[in-house]
């Protein structure tokens, strides 16, 4: 289940509960049971005719990327182009890892007491404690700002997220001196954008087919069509709070790995350019020409096309704002075929 969907109208503050990933605020939930952290309008109960919420699945807009992601967040993706299959971004940077967590505009100072006095009805520990100590300071409601929630990117907790019972919620003065480092910012909302961005496979082909390569015989691999770059756009408006960020991906190279030593050439890389219909192969008559030495026996080789996208990304909702830092690593995607490559015996007389 991935945490934090937004659901459209409501009531209240309208958005679905998410999920505690610390052992201390685990035992929040165990709680409250039912009532942990949900928001006004949101209906739960098995026998009571309500209902929770849809959740989208991971390939939520699928070929689009388009939907929505925490609580507040929408994503929209430009058409992915080249009418084949897309699959969501590869890093070029295997340490790169997007935001587990981060905090959201959610209530105003009277929709958080209610929020408390109903979620938190008859709550044991430790979750009582945490309902006392927020009407202790009473909500906030006599200073100006917002409370903001901590919101998952999904179910997939790490320590990188320090969410305790101290800090499930935080308040935020209309003038923050000292944002906490978690706070939603254009940054995590680019980055946030980058991880759910789709992109077209390599629209390649190779002659003859994968099922009847040749030993010593060359195999054509064509690139086929153009398309153009690809922009997806995170943004946040709610409750007075407005940003967003856009990332734009560019296709740069096309590379080619005919998935066996035994192959010249064994990989090949082409620059992309831009031409009059997109992107394409810097060369008139592109193509790799990868012949195979040895025969793939009762196996196959693991071909495999990719292609290196550079990522910009703007602190607006314009793909073509100025490029701001720090920047993002290069996004690939890959299309991947297993090959059969056979030896044609001759007959000496």
């Amino acid at each position: 289940m991935r945490a934090g969907i937004e659901t459209g109208t409501s009531t209240g503050t309208g958005a679905v509960r998410p999920v505690l990933r610390t052992a201390v605020a685990a035992g929040l939930v165990m709680a409250l049971g039912t009532g942990f952290p949900a928001y006004a309008g949101e209906t739960t109960g098995g026998d009571q005719g309500t209902t929770a919420p849809d959740q989208p699945n991971q390939d939520s807009g699928a070929g689009s990327g388009n939907g929505t992601i925490g609580a507040h967040i929408r994503i929209d993706q430009s058409k992915a182009g080249s009418g084949g299959p897309t699959s969501t971004t590869t890093s070029s940077n295997a340490n790169w890892k997007p935001p587990v967590c981060w905090y959201e505009p959610m209530y105003t100072s009277e929709e958080y007491e209610e929020f408390i006095k109903t979620a938190y009805d008859g709550a044991q520990e430790p979750a009582a404690s945490y309902a006392r100590k927020r009407e202790e300071e009473g909500y906030r409601k006599d200073d100006k700002g917002l409370w903001w929630q901590v919101q998952f990117r999904n179910d997939e907790y790490t320590d990188a997220c320090p969410v305790t019972t101290d800090n499930w919620e935080i308040w935020v003065p209309p003038a923050d001196p000292q944002p906490d480092p978690n706070k939603l910012t254009p940054e995590t909302l680019s980055e946030l954008a980058f991880n759910s961005t789709k992109l077209p496979a390599p629209p390649v082909e190779l002659s003859p087919r994968a099922d009847r390569l040749i030993v010593n015989l060359g195999t054509r691999v064509k690139f086929k069509g153009d398309f153009d770059r690809v922009w997806t756009t995170a943004s946040i408006n709610y409750k007075g709070v407005q940003m967003a960020a856009t990332t734009v991906a560019t296709p740069v190279a096309l590379k080619v790995e005919a998935g066996t030593d035994d192959a010249d050439p064994a990989t090949c890389t082409y620059d992309l350019v831009k031409g009059k219909n997109g992107y394409t192969v810097d060369s008139e008559d592109a193509g790799c020409n990868v012949t195979y030495r040895r025969s793939s026996g009762t196996g196959t080789y693991p071909f495999k096309a990719s292609i290196t996208w550079k990522v910009t990304w703007t602190d607006s909702a314009d793909p073509d704002g100025p490029p701001q830092q720090p920047a993002l690593p290069d996004g690939l995607s890959t299309y991947e075929e297993n090959v059969t490559v056979k030896e044609i015996q001759s007959v000496n007389r």
